[in-house]
């Protein structure tokens, strides 16, 4: 399998290194034969070449079996137009990544805000809604009528609904077999009530599934007050997009928010985290959210021609960093002593060592 590797801008080359050397280990032990390619993208090529993705990037990023996304510092080349594209959203939306799984649970060793401890995903769609830069065939969905009036458009299409309902509810049967909705139907009563119906019309076609409806505020209150309750969490991409960091965060820190992007025929791993530009360098950032997402995109690839070893190797990487985690061989916003590049040869020395 060739996976590409973009390490991205600010602290994304510190993390990125940190997870190929966990990957590297296990592909060693588990004889994936990994093939990993580094690749530049984002800052550095826009300065360089004058865009953030050059054509060559694309390209290979289109051949191999996957990819691997650091974080980018977006914001401070967004709206300088030309080359200057996001490259999180050029790749969702290119190689139609629909759904943006984001686990959340909490690690032995560490205390949740909430004391509580939980396991839940949110299953979050990931081509349109209100993002305004990949919901338009052309142009963007933010128009500036007049200096003091911007107009927002979401797009919300039955077919995107129906395939976000269903990844949900295939993962939920291989969970604990429960699925929220989460919407705001009550005012968004036409989009989120195609989203719904999408739902619905699953829930219906598995009824050994449970189901059930929240509106996204009351979410935002009910993961905060007792986050154990839920399994999978299905909504639309904002609403995806905010509920999931505060789901992660009550796991203990935004550091261990692990991420895929997967479509039918692509997956990008990405942590859920941004690009820390005011620690870059220092070698302090955490790099659990992209270890723990280059493991669920080889979990991913097994169920993709990959086998048993790579799901295996999967599971070894979550494992390693829960039990760094629990020994203290963290960075210090999981309650550790370690250093980024120390915390990853901990994590890769229990992939190795097993």
């Amino acid at each position: 399998m060739r996976l590409i590797v973009l390490p991205g801008d600010g602290i994304g080359p510190e993390i990125t290194d940190a997870t190929l050397e966990v990957l590297q280990a296990a592909s060693a032990r588990f004889g994936l034969g990994l093939d990993l390619v580094p690749m530049a993208a984002g800052r550095a090529t826009l300065e360089a070449q004058g865009e953030t993705i050059p054509a060559g990037v694309d390209a290979a990023v289109r051949a191999a079996d996957g990819l691997i996304l650091g974080p980018m510092d977006t914001h401070a080349y967004a709206g300088q137009g030309g080359g200057a594209v996001n490259p999180s959203a050029f790749f969702r939306r290119g190689l139609d990544l629909f759904a943006n799984i984001r686990p959340a649970r909490t690690f032995p060793g560490l205390r949740a805000p909430t004391g509580a401890e939980f396991d839940l995903v949110v299953v979050r769609e990931n081509t349109e809604g209100f993002y305004a830069d990949r919901n338009m065939e052309a142009g963007n969905a933010e128009i500036l009528v007049t200096p003091d009036v911007v107009v927002s458009m979401r797009r919300i299409t039955k077919p995107c609904c129906d395939r976000i309902a269903a990844a949900a509810f295939r993962l939920a049967a291989r969970r604990r077999r429960h699925v929220t909705s989460v919407h705001k139907a009550n005012v968004l009563t036409r989009g989120d009530g195609m989203f719904l119906a999408s739902c619905r019309a699953e829930a219906a076609a598995h009824p050994d599934i449970a189901y059930d409806e929240v509106i996204v505020d009351a979410m935002a209150a009910h993961l905060v007050r007792k986050p154990e309750r839920f399994d999978v969490v299905v909504t639309t991409n904002m609403f995806g997009d905010i509920l999931s960091d505060l789901a992660i965060e009550l796991s203990g820190s935004l550091g261990l928010g692990g991420s895929i992007n997967a479509g039918e025929h692509g997956c990008m791993a990405q942590a859920s985290h941004g690009s820390a530009p005011d620690i870059a360098g220092q070698g302090i950032a955490n790099p659990a959210s992209l270890i723990l997402s280059a493991g669920m995109l080889l979990g991913w690839l097994a169920e993709r021609g990959g086998g048993n070893a790579y799901a295996a190797a999967a599971g070894a990487i979550e494992a390693a960093v829960a039990g760094s985690i629990a020994a203290g061989e963290g960075t210090r916003d999981v309650g550790g002593r370690l250093g980024t590049a120390a915390m990853g040869h901990a994590v890769a020395g229990r992939v190795t060592g097993g």
